[in-house]
């Protein structure tokens, strides 16, 4: 087997080197997005079944050939199953960061005017900043994740997706007492809530205040993870605290907050 594959490599061509590339790249990214979850010992068991299936093919063994295509044929219909919420994530990346995606270098060549988008990113941030004054008139707590660029990805299966307009009656309704959502994060990308009731992952770092609460902590891991601009109204206090690039800065006042998000969003 060892002589084969040295054969392979002495006389494959520039395709199958590429071919052989890309496989390694695409397997790699798999690694890379299944990493830490309960997705990834299923993704190492496959993979592992996968190799012992070339193994026993090369050396002809025809009782352990039968059972693995067996398993490899009927397990394709199963890893589509069972990594169906990982699928459906990964071709909304791939639609968003594609030439063609929403925010591609096509779609962006035949925009008529980019003023429309400022005008749209100004009425999102007098939409978040209407609803963010009412929470805190009406002493609720309340998490916001807004993107800062490409780079945000978060598992949305924690919570539930929306895919609605930003609006702050949307908003308030998500963080009121009697909503089942209202414990996890917003999830918000230009004009678009993306989802809401998701849970962020949990900073770690010990430099940080010592006081401050569950809510606080996740939002600053996610301003770890992500380029991200994380809003955190307390339930407690009633004031702002606000984290990007996993630093934590308390007590803000709404009309800083209001420059952070044009500056996340417009600049």
């Amino acid at each position: 087997m060892i002589t084969d594959i040295l054969y392979y490599f002495r006389h494959c061509t520039a395709i199958e080197i590429l071919d052989l590339v890309i496989v390694f790249l695409l397997v790699f990214q798999l690694f890379r997005a299944l990493r830490g979850s309960i997705a990834f010992n299923i993704f190492i068991g496959t993979l592992v079944i996968y190799i012992l299936w070339l193994v026993v093919n090369k050396l002809h063994m025809p009782f352990m050939s039968e059972i693995l295509d067996r398993l490899v044929s009927i397990g394709l219909i199963g890893l589509i199953v069972v990594f169906q919420p990982e699928i459906r994530k990964f071709l909304i990346t791939l639609g968003r960061r594609s030439p063609l995606g929403k925010n591609g270098f096509v779609s962006r060549l035949f925009q008529s005017n980019s003023l429309n988008k400022y005008i749209v990113e100004e009425e999102v941030i007098q939409e978040i900043s209407e609803a963010l004054d009412c929470l805190q008139d009406k002493k609720l707590g309340a998490i916001l994740v807004i993107a800062r660029s490409d780079r945000f990805e978060f598992d949305t299966n924690t919570g539930k997706m929306i895919n609605g307009i930003v609006s702050s009656k949307l908003i308030e309704s998500i963080f009121s007492k009697s909503s089942p959502l209202h414990d996890g994060a917003v999830l918000i990308d230009k004009d678009n809530l993306i989802a809401a009731g998701v849970v962020l992952p949990i900073s770690d770092n010990s430099e940080l205040p010592s006081n401050i609460g569950l809510r606080h902590r996740a939002g600053v891991g996610a301003s770890e993870h992500s380029d991200v601009l994380v809003i955190i109204l307390s339930e407690e206090t009633g004031k702002f605290s606000v984290t990007k690039s996993g630093h934590l800065y308390q007590d803000v006042r709404l009309e800083d907050i209001k420059k952070e998000m044009y500056d996340a969003m417009v600049s």
